[in-house]
């Protein structure tokens, strides 16, 4: 060790105890007690017989069975900008938190200065110019502030809780970006079978125009019931138009989700499984699962930062202790810094004592818990939406499979009622009117049929993101009560005296 150090280290060493000391008494924070918020909503999610405990919940490669579907999700957690705007926040708010904490240690710096001015004449007590030199190299401490009452603490607590909330807002984030994916996956492939289902009516319109026209030309039909089959050909091919510009619309939307080129997809059916059937979720689950929701978790880590926050805001009511010290050597020529009797030390403590601030100290406070009441109705509006979204949802699975087999059955329905009014209109027995109504009705309960399985398989979807399913992992996550009392532990809380 060198002589410069070894004599910094002897003068530091008479501040070490006071120092480890006001580091001691730091753990304090004047921050009030945190108190979850009590749920503003009913105990369970919906009515039910029995009240389950848990439900697991699949991860999204399970959910979603489709091989293409999973590559574009694959692709778009690799590309989608706005996932990667969310990850830079994070890793900005992590900084920020590193930051907070390096204030409370003492930030240690080696400073060499040296100085060489000449002195006139007129202003030297001989009466003769002079030059006069100094050099010095010390270790020093600049504005320590000793966090006796917690102000310190308190940001880095409130910089922590803000990095979690925003760890929680990416997980949202990655779980979004799935869902909306599989949904514009999804609604790609319902308006190509719907276009496909537009094709073939607009086959079917061409054929019946020629068996119209082939009975006018032979006298057997009237010009109406012509200009009534040409008419359903043109509603048919603008109808056609319209799903292929749909169609087009859709793969746009699905490419700035995925941010990247779409690889050709195949002609699978919506009926195809591309979205597997969750496991049974309960009506009577506790609404406590909600809390797993990341956006939840987010909301109360955003109400924990803002509770810290009050603690600093209090503590700005109390002295401010700050260190200067600084340990070293000291001389007039530069080869004399090592040698004895050039030791030099500096220790200059400060307190500032808050007495007259135009009422700032006090109005920072205020803002403080009002910034933590609002985050206290921003925790519990986030309650309520997850709990009606998660109620909508299973309200709405039971209806939209029995609605989807009526539908299906009145496809067959109308399907058989066209097949009836052709034959009876080949035999004269009624006319055209009768075959554009079937075929219409028979349009008609295709495209709601396409429409209900969307509607269905969106639910799934719907029902695994309002529970906060794994979006961020594709192992099975298990979502059950809560014990309140316990915080999670994610929330980082530092220990307050």
């Amino acid at each position: 060790m060198s002589a410069v150090n070894r004599t910094a280290m002897k003068s530091m060493n008479r501040y070490a105890l006071p120092l480890l000391a006001a580091l001691a008494l730091g753990g304090c924070t004047l921050a009030p007690d945190y108190r979850q918020p009590a749920s503003p909503v009913p105990a369970t999610l919906g009515e039910a017989d029995g009240v389950a405990d848990s439900v697991m919940l699949p991860g999204w490669r399970a959910l979603f069975t489709d091989p293409h579907l999973r590559q574009l999700i694959d692709t778009a957690l690799s590309n989608n900008r706005d996932l990667r705007l969310a990850m830079l926040d994070v890793a900005e708010a992590r900084a920020q938190y590193r930051i907070e904490g390096a204030d409370l240690l003492p930030s240690v710096s080696v400073n060499g200065d040296g100085t060489r001015q000449r002195v006139p004449a007129d202003l030297n007590n001989s009466g003769e110019s002079t030059v006069q030199s100094q050099y010095g190299v010390n270790v020093g401490i600049a504005a320590y502030e000793l966090d006796l009452f917690g102000r310190i603490r308190s940001l880095k607590q409130s910089a922590l809780e803000s990095y979690l909330a925003t760890e929680e807002a990416r997980h949202s984030a990655r779980i979004t970006l799935v869902s909306e994916v599989a949904n514009a996956y999804l609604t790609l492939m319902a308006d190509r079978e719907n276009l496909r289902i537009s094709e073939e009516t607009l086959g079917a319109q061409r054929e019946s125009v020629d068996l119209v026209q082939g009975r006018f030309d032979l006298g057997l039909g009237s010009e109406l019931d012509l200009r009534q089959a040409q008419v359903a050909l043109e509603t048919a091919r603008a109808n056609r138009a319209r799903f292929q510009r749909r169609v087009a619309a859709d793969r746009n939307a699905l490419a700035v989700l995925v941010g990247a080129p779409l690889p050709a997809l195949p002609g699978d059916d919506l009926d195809a499984p591309a979205v597997a059937t969750l496991p049974e979720v309960p009506a009577g689950l506790p609404s406590a699962v909600l809390r797993q929701r990341p956006d939840i978790r987010q909301a109360e880590h955003a109400l924990r930062a803002a509770n810290a926050n009050i603690g600093a805001a209090r503590a700005a009511f109390f002295p401010r202790i700050s260190l200067t010290a600084s340990a070293g050597t000291a001389s007039s020529e530069l080869s004399g810094l090592f040698e004895s009797g050039s030791k030099t030390w500096s220790f200059s403590p400060s307190v500032s004592l808050p007495i007259f601030s135009g009422g700032r100290n006090k109005a920072n406070l205020d803002m403080a818990e009002v910034r933590r009441d609002r985050n206290v109705a921003r925790y519990e509006q986030a309650i309520q939406t997850a709990f009606q979204e998660v109620a909508d949802a299973l309200a709405a699975r039971d209806s939209l499979a029995e609605e989807e087999r009526a539908q299906s059955a009145l496809v067959d329905a109308t399907a058989r009622s066209l097949t009836l009014a052709e034959a009876r209109y080949r035999e004269g027995a009624d006319d055209y009117l009768a075959v554009l109504d079937a075929r219409r009705e028979l349009l008609s309960a295709r495209q709601q049929r396409v429409s209900v399985t969307l509607d269905k398989l969106n639910n799934r979807i719907t029902l695994y993101r309002a529970l906060g399913g794994g979006g961020a992992a594709d192992q099975a996550t298990l979502i059950g009560t809560l014990d309140t009392d316990t915080p999670a532990a994610t929330t980082g809380n530092a220990p307050r005296s």
